[in-house]
């Protein structure tokens, strides 16, 4: 069904630039006699763009993963309360982002800080081509601005990094070896009604990793408070330990691509790829130099743009699309 459904997307993309297109030649012919005016024609011209780039867009995720839902990690940087306040605004900016595309958001760990906002928090999303979109946003953002946190009124530079990976399915098999794992269980902290504090719902995943390319060993740890009922978060820390080990297996493969395509192409995950500068009202990109002056529609969830751009500059997609 999944199969079926992702298919009919791809038709019904199809059949609506047909029927733009023709309403295009025909709004042309109207023109020729003054029967529509040329701002009408203009109309059409960039309803078919739109239609186009969209389907073209989807065309540059043709990898496995890109199909899948996405985890989204956030964590502030040094800097307290200032990097934990640019946190919570990420935060609110990705799930604004989910919402006006039409995901669905849940948050697996919630961390606040010390004084204000977030030390991390992790959101688990689900919807079409989730994790092929949202991969654009894996590195750190900055922050510059005039910090309402200090009382002599100065510019401030904050830092959060963002890591963004696939959501596995029952589709992806992935080894997970039990003698590898422990359990711990907590009390939950934060909003979440009387028995979230009094019951040790919330659990926390240690598994002993060994890289299988180069030997190197170390700890995942894993957080989930989602719900109050112990088994189910358990079931939730394995999706998202699922999830890391698929990421690992994916930027390997990446990293082993990189070595025979270099100089086509370069992808850094932990890189400084945005700045958001409040005072100039400056959003900008570094990897594709895309840059906008609507900071306040940013950071309301209005990204498209930034992730159409890296998608056209860094996408593996075939040369023969549309």
């Amino acid at each position: 069904m999944k199969k079926i459904k992702d298919l009919k997307k791809w038709v019904e993309g199809y059949e609506a630039i047909r029927q733009a297109t023709e309403e295009l030649t025909l709004a042309f012919d109207f023109y020729k006699e003054s029967i529509v005016s040329e701002e009408e024609v203009d109309a059409a011209y960039t309803h078919v763009t739109e239609l186009l780039e969209a389907i073209e867009m989807r065309n540059m995720l043709s990898s496995e993963e890109d199909n899948l839902g996405a985890v989204l990690k956030i964590v502030s940087g040094a800097g307290g309360t200032e990097s934990q306040d640019w946190a919570s605004m990420l935060l609110r900016m990705y799930q604004r982002y989910c919402e006006r595309v039409g995901y669905k958001w849940t948050i697996e760990n919630y961390q606040e800080g010390d004084e204000a906002g977030i030390k991390t928090a992790s959101l688990r999303i689900e919807g079409d081509m989730a994790y092929g979109y949202l991969k654009s946003e894996n590195g750190v953002h900055r922050l510059v601005r005039v910090s309402p946190y200090n009382a002599q009124g100065k510019r401030m530079t904050s830092f959060s990094s963002v890591f963004v990976v696939p959501l596995v399915d029952d589709t992806i098999e992935v080894h997970v070896d039990p003698a590898c794992l422990t359990w711990e269980t907590f009390r939950s902290g934060g909003a979440g009604g009387q028995n979230v504090n009094k019951v040790e719902s919330g659990v926390r995943l240690r598994y002993q990793y060994k890289d299988p390319y180069t030997g190197q060993e170390e700890e995942i740890l894993i957080e989930n408070t989602e719900t109050r009922d112990q088994p189910k978060n358990k079931e939730n820390a394995m999706r998202l330990l699922r999830s890391q080990l698929y990421d690992r297996e994916l930027q390997h493969r990446l990293a082993e691509k990189a070595k025979i395509e270099a100089g086509k192409k370069k992808i850094e995950w932990g890189s400084q790829i945005r700045s958001y500068v409040f005072d100039d009202r400056r959003v900008k990109d570094h990897r594709t130099n895309y840059q906008t002056s609507d900071v306040q529609g940013v950071m309301d969830g209005d990204i498209d743009e930034f992730i159409k751009q890296y998608l056209m500059t860094f996408s593996d997609a075939p040369s023969n699309t549309l």
